[in-house]
């Protein structure tokens, strides 16, 4: 299968700080890559690296065919870029919208009617093309954005937290979309904060302090990331017991999830002395219980402790 994104010791400094460490990351055509990881570790940056739009300090990535360092002109005309940030005029109708993006892709006039009906029929919006875009509720800006990102047909396209502040159900809607175009061919990078988002995606890519320091399936981070077995346990006095229990042998970790407690052992048998351990603080617990880990306790224990968790894959 042919890699439509490739980054070989990517790096991007400013100054006397590094953003993006020399990270590797390859993306398979019509793969969907969840790219996560803590506020300021380096995601923005490396997308805006990808799209052509800062240059690196040093290593190189092939985008498209095309250099980004050397060619990313060319590397902005074949891929698609929805930023963090809303990024159509308000004011402007859906319609305009669309007209005004189409123009700016080179989109040709012969096929520009088309693909705008087909955005507009993607966002939901059929009958509403003349609204002024900041009428809109946020799931159908954000459908309407991609519909804008993809009217010149790109075979890669670069996602920034784009459904950050939207409602769950709009979320989904989106996914939707994006795995519509992941059938037809076109190469995902998204970036998000929301955990379920990343089940959603065919590999995951963990970024912390611009090292990247995970990368694989969903299901294979979770067996292969933790360096321990992880049990749950329900505490009357949660914060008390969080103090006792990282500190308490055996345990490598302790968090509160919600009403619960994960503690992440180094083995399965420390687990029948953590409920006595409590009892003996006057701290009441229910038994600990095996379970499996979640993408967010994985992402908890990397960020973390990123030297434990080994080079990225």
């Amino acid at each position: 299968m042919t890699d439509a994104v490739v980054a070989e010791g990517l790096t991007k400094t400013f100054g006397a700080f590094t953003a993006v460490d020399h990270l590797d990351l390859t993306i398979a055509k019509g793969e969907i890559v969840g790219f996560i990881g803590p506020n300021g570790a380096g995601k923005s940056t490396t997308i805006r690296m990808l799209c052509g739009l800062l240059r690196p300090s040093a290593g190189r990535a092939v985008v498209a065919g095309y250099d980004v360092g050397r060619e990313p002109e060319a590397v902005r005309a074949h891929i698609g870029y929805m930023s963090q940030k809303f990024s159509l005029y308000g004011d402007l109708t859906v319609r305009e919208n669309l007209r005004f993006f189409g123009g700016l892709y080179l989109v040709p006039r012969r096929d520009m009617e088309e693909r705008m009906a087909t955005a507009v029929s993607m966002a939901g919006l059929e009958g509403r093309e003349d609204a002024l875009v900041r009428t809109l509720a946020g799931g159908w800006k954000q459908r309407l954005a991609l519909g804008c990102a993809i009217l010149h047909r790109p075979p890669v396209l670069f996602l920034d937290e784009p459904t950050s502040g939207v409602e769950p159900e709009a979320r989904r809607r989106f996914w939707e979309l994006i795995h519509h175009l992941a059938s037809d061919g076109v190469t995902i990078l998204v970036s998000t904060h929301y955990m379920e988002e990343a089940e959603y995606c065919n590999r995951i890519a963990l970024i912390d302090a611009g090292h990247l320091v995970a990368a694989g399936g969903p299901g294979e981070l979770r067996r292969r990331e933790l360096g321990g077995v992880l049990f749950e346990m329900e505490c009357a006095a949660a914060g008390a017991a969080l103090s006792v229990l990282q500190r308490a042998p055996g345990v490598i970790d302790a968090t509160i999830f919600g009403d619960k407690l994960h503690v992440l052992l180094h083995d399965a048998e420390a687990a029948a002395g953590l409920q006595p351990l409590l009892a003996r603080q006057s701290i009441g617990s229910g038994p600990p219980r095996a379970i499996t880990p979640s993408l967010e306790d994985v992402f908890v224990q990397l960020v973390t402790r990123p030297h434990q968790a080994g080079p990225a894959a």
